[in-house]
This record gives C-alpha cells, structure tokens and sequence, in this order.
C-alpha cells in the first residue's frame, strides 16, 4: 500500500552501520520473528524512493514469495526482475538478522532501462512503483510467450493464435482488481458499463479526512450536463447523464495512492497537499458494484510509504511496514522500531 502522510521521527535513531544489534536488543531475542530479516538500503543519491517502495514489497508476503521463486528458476538473462529477486534472496538468507545492504546492481539496471531514472534527481515514489510492477508483468508475459511459441515449434506448428490475450501473471493474481465505469441516463434510464483493470488506486484528497472519505469522493456520482452531455444509444442523442466508479473485482493487495501533488494554476506549478489524512488498520471497501465477487474482503495494512518535505522535487522518502504484528521504519539503511500511531 503506498501513501505520502506526514509522520513523526522517533527520537531514537539506530545507525544500522554502527548500531545494528540495537534493533536486535529493542525488539528482544525471544520476540524476533524467526526466518526474518530486517535490513536497510544504501541510498546511491536520491534513490530513497526506489528504497522505500522496494521495502513496501518486501513486506507484502505473497510478492515477496513470488519473487524469491522466480531466484530459483532457470537462470535468465538479466533483467529488472532478475535484479530485484537477487537482492529479495541476498536479504532473505543473511545470517545476520540486521544490517544494510547495497542495491547496487538493481539501482544500475534500472537507470540503464529508463532514462527517467537515469539521475541523481529525486524521483515520484507511485510513478516507480508503477513502472515496476508493470516491468515485471511486461516481462513474465514474455516469457510466458516465448515457452508457448518454443513448445509450437516443438510439436511441429509455428502458427500463432491470432488475438491471443497476453496470460495474467503473479503480479496481476497479487494487485489487479477492475473497476466498472457506470453510466446512466436520465432520461431512458439506460445503464452502460465499462470495465477498466487497475493495479493501485489514486484518490484525491481533503483537509482533515480519511481513507474511508478519499474513497468515496473517488466513487461520487458525477453529473454529466450542459457541453458535457452523454451519447445514449438507446435514445440516440446526447443527454443529461450520472456517471460513477464502483470496484467490480477486488485486488488481493490493495495499493492506494494518496494524490498530494496537485497542480495550482494560480502558482504555474505543482505543490504538495499536506493534510492530515487518517487510515485504519483494518479497512473494508464499500464502493462495490453490485455484481462485485468477494465485496465483504477485509484488509489489513502492512505498508505505508511516506514522502516528508514541501513539494514534489524535494524531500525524501521513508517506509513504515507491519511484521510479526509489530512496526518497523526504514530510512534508507536506518531501521527502527516504530509505532502504531505513526500511521495517523
């Protein structure tokens, strides 16, 4: 789950180089969960972004899971993914519980695939996370295409299915949900629908409100008038229309994007929304069709993804995660102890 809320700095701080059996002492040998590892990331300049989503990931088990199995497949050539589940199985099998790790060859594989990356520049955390996510699937569906044309040749065929759908993979069975897109018309009452997949939700956000609130300003019912009318095919002329979001399929994990970054035209730039929002710990999504499959799943939060500072182009990236029932704060490659409170 990403969202860029403002968060207080425990007065504490663990220098993971110098201090990493700290964290082991705060949180205690009979309390430190078994098989895990907690271990910051070096920051190459300005890659706190790519820091703070890496240890969202991290901690959202079924990804993590995932990649770790793509590591013990047969060797690929390199890629995004090959570099992300070798730096997921390098933490994953330390034997050390704390420490710090340099992401050094995902880092360079990275600027070497995009350019907008290709800086020292502070980057959009969301706008990552996306292009991630959407690498990775790019990839497997790939892969996927090049065993089925390979098993073809195989069996004789080199004929392609002409309109194949790309298969869905991991990343999709982990964080696609659809939305449905529905349009009625106020004068035949006519329904039409539109289904859209997503991976993450960016919702807009208000002075002093709440995930709960976000989410449903993102499902509001909009009225379509004046220039803005709707084409009804039934009466097959524009008229006067509500249009609204509901969820038709929910994600296994949710990803919300909190949309802080707003442009103001008055300023000729973008500057940052720096309200208070509130999230629970347990969150259940009323916006839902009426045909929506599983409409009651209950999430639990497991990661939030804060950007501290004044705008868009400043300030720096942090992580807090959810383990073993407790909080941690990655800082780059300072782990700590966090609270519960902190994510209000």
């Amino acid at each position: 789950m990403e969202a860029l809320v403002t968060v207080r700095r425990l007065a504490a701080v663990c220098t993971m180089g110098a201090n990493a059996s700290a964290l082991e002492k705060e949180i205690g040998p009979e309390q430190f969960p078994v098989n895990e590892h907690y271990f910051g990331l070096v920051n190459f300049g300005n890659t706190c972004y790519c820091n703070s989503v890496l240890q969202a990931l991290y901690f959202c088990r079924p990804f993590r899971e995932k990649v770790l199995a793509y590591k013990v497949q047969p060797r690929k050539k390199e890629s995004l993914l090959t570099c992300l589940s070798d730096l997921f199985n390098s933490i994953a099998t330390q034997k050390k519980k704390v420490g710090v790790i340099p992401p050094k060859k995902f880092i360079s594989r990275l600027r070497k695939e995009n350019e907008l990356f290709d800086n020292y520049m502070q980057q959009d955390a969301h706008e990552f996370l996306n292009y991630l996510l959407n690498t990775i699937a790019d990839l497997l569906q790939e892969e996927k295409k090049q065993e089925k044309q390979n098993g073809k040749l195989q069996n004789g065929s080199i004929e392609s299915e002409e309109g194949d759908k790309p298969d869905l993979t991991w990343v999709h069975e982990i964080f696609q949900g659809t939305l449905t897109n529905e349009t009625r018309c106020l004068n035949c009452e006519a329904v039409s629908s539109k289904d859209e997949d997503f991976l993450d939700l960016s919702v807009d956000v208000e002075q002093n409100t709440s995930i709960t609130h976000c989410l449903r300003g993102f499902s509001n019912t909009e009225t379509l008038c004046s220039e803005y009318k709707y084409y009804c095919e039934q009466c097959r002329s524009k008229q006067e229309a509500q249009k609204r979001m509901r969820v038709k399929k929910l994600p296994m994990i949710l990803a919300l994007h909190l949309k802080r970054f707003k442009y103001m035209d008055q300023l000729h730039r973008y500057t940052k929304l720096s309200y208070r929002v509130v999230f629970p710990l347990e969150l259940r999504l009323f916006n839902t069709s009426g045909d929506a499959t599983n409409p009651d799943r209950m999430y639990d939060l497991v990661a939030v993804v804060v950007h501290c500072g004044s705008g868009p182009n400043r300030g720096h990236y942090i992580t807090i995660v959810k383990s073993h029932g407790f909080w941690l704060l990655f800082d780059d490659d300072i782990v700590e102890v966090g609270k519960e409170q902190q994510n209000n």
